[in-house]
């Protein structure tokens, strides 16, 4: 495999008025829609309720494991299979192996060029993923798969250059304990960097434990439609003043800084109350509720019978049908 770096993708064209008027009011309907796929993955059963992080400060054997062995012989290697995207609430976009299981980049490593320093103790505590039967699924770059040739001759996964582990106490898919060991070992984001919030797009997709599949914003909020706005004949929000304080616009978000969402209605429209931006989904303008404290929270879900979470569609997730 050969590695390289994903090209920068092109901004869509601005519709005009009248595919704007063709794109909105063509689904007002409310149902809740189960078809879209997690942050343009399938994922593995369990990613859906992936845990919180748990970091470990203890460097342990210098390699950034925590001292105590998981086991005390390593354990079969497992192939990587077709690698996925999960959305963790507290870490954005963590990629997976095929099992589900989290993946991990260690500090002492390098990659450009690709070389692993784990060996030893270390390679049994965090097992190195081989490369042989690694597949790019959706969202990830093929081009950013690669392999580094480790000391004992095997051949290792690396994606944008960076050796790929997992952790051996990671046990369930979507496990992170691993995140943050040692100070050195971190949960690869789908193009190799850390995984973060920060390298969530403006617009993605969550899949709640609950609702399913719905769209966050680029801080991992969980967004809202509002039943009493409008998507046609033209875009009307009737959350103003109080309401507006509660119920925060999303400002407008460019259509390549989006990932899982329906391109139909994805588009800005400005508020004539205050000028300002704000950004639809299916033509239907969406909302973070400022009752929600962290990422991942969806204390807004069915406020006043009125408020909703968003499917990747713009359709109201959970509303009574009409």
């Amino acid at each position: 495999m050969k590695t390289s770096w994903r090209s920068a993708s092109l901004v869509a064209t601005a519709a005009g008025v009248m595919v704007f008027a063709t794109a909105c009011g063509q689904d007002n309907t409310t149902t809740p829609s189960s078809a879209a796929q997690n942050v343009g993955a399938t994922a593995p059963a369990g990613i859906g309720s992936i845990t919180s992080p748990t970091a470990s400060s203890g460097a342990g054997n210098g390699y950034g494991a925590d001292g105590n062995q998981a086991s005390s012989s390593p354990a079969a290697v497992q192939p990587a299979g077709k690698l996925t995207v999960a959305s963790n609430p507290d870490l954005g976009n963590v990629l997976t192996d095929g099992s589900g299981l989290t993946l991990y980049r260690f500090d002492a490593d390098t990659a450009n060029p690709p070389k692993s320093n784990c060996d030893g103790d270390c390679a049994t505590t965090w097992p190195p993923v081989p490369a042989g039967d690694a597949t790019a699924g959706a969202g990830i770059d093929k081009a950013l798969l690669g392999e580094v040739t480790r000391t004992d001759g095997t051949k290792q996964l690396t994606v944008g250059g960076w050796p790929v582990y997992r952790y051996a106490k990671d046990v369930n898919a979507g496990d992170v304990n691993g995140q943050g060991v040692g100070g050195k070992w971190f949960a690869l984001a789908p193009d190799g960097k850390k995984a973060t919030l920060a390298s969530l797009p403006g617009l993605s997709v969550r899949k709640d434990a609950k609702l399913g599949d719905i769209v966050v914003d680029k801080n991992g909020h969980t967004v809202y439609r509002f039943i009493k706005d409008k998507a046609w004949p033209k875009v009307v929000s009737n959350c103003t003043g109080d309401c507006l304080a509660k119920w925060p616009a999303v400002g407008e978000v460019s259509s390549d800084d989006t990932k899982g969402i329906v391109k139909k209605g994805l588009m800005g429209f400005t508020r004539p109350d205050n000028g300002e931006k704000q950004q639809t989904v299916n033509c239907w303008p969406i909302y973070t509720f400022s009752g929600d404290a962290k990422a991942g929270d969806t204390n807004g879900q069915g406020v006043g019978g009125t408020w909703y979470a968003v499917s990747p569609e713009g359709k109201l997730v959970g509303a009574p049908s009409k």
